[in-house]
């Protein structure tokens, strides 16, 4: 691992998206649960004879980087036990319990309910057909 003071100290340019690649088995069923009932906005197909892809727009991205201590915390307080794999998808949403009943609906296994935070939200874990681990959250004002 590099040391920070032997880290260059010119930037790389800015990066300008964050993209998530998740690789499906029901590829139908994964874009009916994001893009027709999470009501993620389809930006591109670039679908052909070698398989599928489709976009879709999540708003503003985040790259959330937390440590092994924080994660197990986070876990704690919205589910109650360590459930987390290294890799979680948090999606901010108008209404996390909406939200989390309509992914229920659509396949996904809730893992926990919709839970209020010490950080002033309102947070639901699920498990997706495809297996990713997933918050939906609302900010609670």
């Amino acid at each position: 691992m590099t040391e920070p003071s032997a880290m260059p100290t010119t930037p790389i340019p800015a990066v300008h998206e964050l993209r998530l690649v998740m690789t499906v088995q029901d590829f139908e069923a994964a874009v009916a649960l994001w893009r027709d009932r999470l009501g993620l906005p389809q930006s591109a197909d670039f679908s052909g004879p070698q398989g599928r892809v489709v976009l879709l727009e999540a708003g503003r991205a985040t790259l959330e980087l937390v440590d092994a201590d924080q994660a197990a915390y986070i876990d704690d307080v919205e589910v109650g036990r360590r459930v987390a794999p290294a890799l979680r998808v948090a999606l901010g949403v108008a209404d996390a319990a909406d939200a989390a009943g309509t992914l229920e609906a659509a396949g996904a296994a809730v893992v926990a309910p919709p839970t209020r935070t010490p950080w002033g939200s309102l947070n639901a874990r699920l498990d997706t057909p495809d297996a990713v681990h997933l918050t939906v959250f609302s900010d609670e004002a």
